[in-house]
Formats: structure tokens, sequence, C-alpha cells
């Protein structure tokens, strides 16, 4: 039973290998965010490819209700998708851009 406002880490009884250069993305349903205002507050959620321990979800109550999560339940879905590990170099300073150090809004409506 999840209370509204509630978050916590639900167990899901399954793990997993990936290989190198693979990630898996966990991500909330739609339908449980939609009936329940069920939701993952850090979606997604990565798994790396050298985790090797059971796969756990971070689940919220967003809405006015209690949840009940039954063993079965679909509670999440996983993407997988490739990813690169560039070297990171050390540098004293970046190559211009047209965007500049412009953070959050800075590129307009």
């Amino acid at each position: 039973m999840l209370a509204p406002g509630e978050r916590r880490l639900v167990a899901t009884g399954l793990a997993i290998e990936l290989p190198p250069g693979i990630e898996g993305q966990v991500r909330p349903r739609s339908g449980l965010a939609l009936r329940h205002g069920l939701t993952m507050p850090n979606s997604p959620g990565t798994i790396d490819s050298d985790y090797r321990g059971e796969l756990k979800v971070i689940l919220q109550n967003a809405g006015a209700d209690p949840v009940t999560i039954a063993r079965g339940d679909r509670i999440a879905q996983v993407v997988f998708a490739r990813y690169e590990a560039p070297e990171l170099v050390d540098a004293t300073a970046l190559e211009e851009s047209t965007r500049g150090p412009g953070g959050f809004g800075s590129t307009g409506v």
C-alpha cells in the first residue's frame, strides 16, 4: 500500500545482465500515472550494464488515494538503449557556441 505522497523502493524480484554499451531505462507506466497518480520521481531510472542485483523501482503516489501494489503488477517498463562513454579531458576553456552559457529558458519559447 502506498499512501498519498508516499515514496518507496519496490523490489521486482527480477535481475538482468546487460552487455557492455547497453543501459536499461526504467520508466513509469502511463495508465498507472493517469488512473492512480503513481509515478517515478527519478524517471527514467538507469540500470547500468555492470549492475547485477535485483531490479528495484522508486515509486511515488502523487494521487489523492492510497494505491495497492500486488505481486505480479506491472509497475514500470524498461527501454534498452545503446550509449557511448567518451573520454573526458580536463580543459581550461570551452569552444564558443551560439547558445554559450545560457541556461534554462535561454533558447526562447
